[in-house]
């Protein structure tokens, strides 16, 4: 009887014990290449707090920007996740483009004229068939979020046609269909970090670079001799909010369920803000003497027919039938 009673109060000490582990709270690694002063951040901090509110605190998510994960190495973070050295990111389809061509897509020069085109591709088959395609490489795709139409700015003046870019010095990021676009256009484009751009910038080592208008407002490029912004859209770069599919597959149901509703409401959060917010940061930016150019309708066409080099090369890497189906939602679009 005594051993019996020993061997229940023991199975209860174990059933204690287990109970209190699992009830710990599990921390897990987030990756963003900005910080939350930036609607990239704010969208990974928002998902962290939705996430912790949802799970009553049993889920934490611990968000690492400035791509401090990968050594500020921000075409490695995707390759990270993947083999399980970051559990998630809000990752841009720009730093993902090396591993996951068909996201190259949005990079195409002038193919969303605006949000209602951005949506149409995004809550749509074609958005549909870019998860596939990340889902097939290794991590998870839960929900899209917004970095914004990248816009250029320069020290020498206004660029309103495909001329004026001619043998200008523009900064733009490690991608090669980027560098493609811009020598289409007669520039000379140079890949560098943002943080070597801005003292090669101020310096007039480099004439030009192109970014949303959050981060020229927050980085404050007009410092930088950046006088000139022409709105020219010609392109957007969602973000998206992935799990490595490592991890994924460890996760109850429920709690992946619970990662993906946080991070669609995350994101939704942060796409109506950042949109809602470009007004005001526009204002700001003309406050501060940046003279800003907006195309005509027949100005933003002559850039899209000096492109089209772009298309002939990119559509066979990213895919035809991805493609068309983008180019098809954009037509239909309300």
């Amino acid at each position: 009887m005594k051993i019996k009673t020993w061997i229940s109060a023991g199975a209860a000490c174990i059933t204690l014990t287990a109970s209190m582990a699992f009830a710990q709270p599990r921390e897990y690694s987030v990756s963003t290449v900005l910080s939350d002063a930036f609607p990239w951040g704010q969208a990974a901090a928002k998902w962290a707090e939705l996430v912790e509110e949802r799970s009553e605190g049993r889920i934490k998510l611990k968000v690492y920007p400035n791509a401090q994960l990968v050594s500020g190495d921000q075409t490695r973070e995707f390759s990270a996740m993947r083999s399980g050295l970051i559990d998630m990111a809000v990752g841009s389809t720009i730093n993902w483009s090396p591993q996951v061509p068909e996201v190259n897509l949005f990079s195409l020069p002038f193919l969303m004229p605006d949000n209602a085109a951005v949506d149409a591709i995004t809550t749509g088959k074609a958005g549909e068939m870019v998860f596939k395609a990340i889902e097939k490489r290794g991590v998870m795709p839960l929900a899209w979020a917004e970095n914004g139409f990248r816009e250029i700015s320069n020290s020498r003046g206004p660029i309103s046609q495909p001329a004026d870019l001619k043998g200008l010095k523009v900064r733009v990021v490690g991608s090669p269909l980027f560098l493609d676009t811009f020598n289409a256009l007669g520039a000379n484009p140079t890949q560098m970090s943002w943080t070597d751009a801005l003292p090669a910038l101020t310096t007039g080592a480099v004439d030009g670079q192109e970014n949303p208008l959050a981060v020229f407002d927050v980085a404050r490029a007009d410092r930088a001799s950046q006088k000139h912004l022409t709105l020219w859209h010609y392109m957007n770069d969602p973000l998206i909010f992935g799990v490595s599919q490592r991890l994924w597959k460890t996760l109850s149901a429920d709690d992946q369920q619970l990662l993906k509703q946080a991070a669609h409401d995350a994101g939704q959060w942060e796409i109506e803000k950042s949109r809602t917010e470009l007004a005001a940061t526009l204002d700001a930016i003309r406050e501060r003497g940046v003279e800003v150019t907006e195309l005509t309708p027949e100005q933003h066409q002559a850039f899209v027919a000096a492109t089209q080099s772009v298309y002939e090369k990119w559509i066979p890497r990213i895919g035809k039938e991805l493609v068309e189906t983008a180019q098809q939602a954009i037509a239909e679009r309300h």
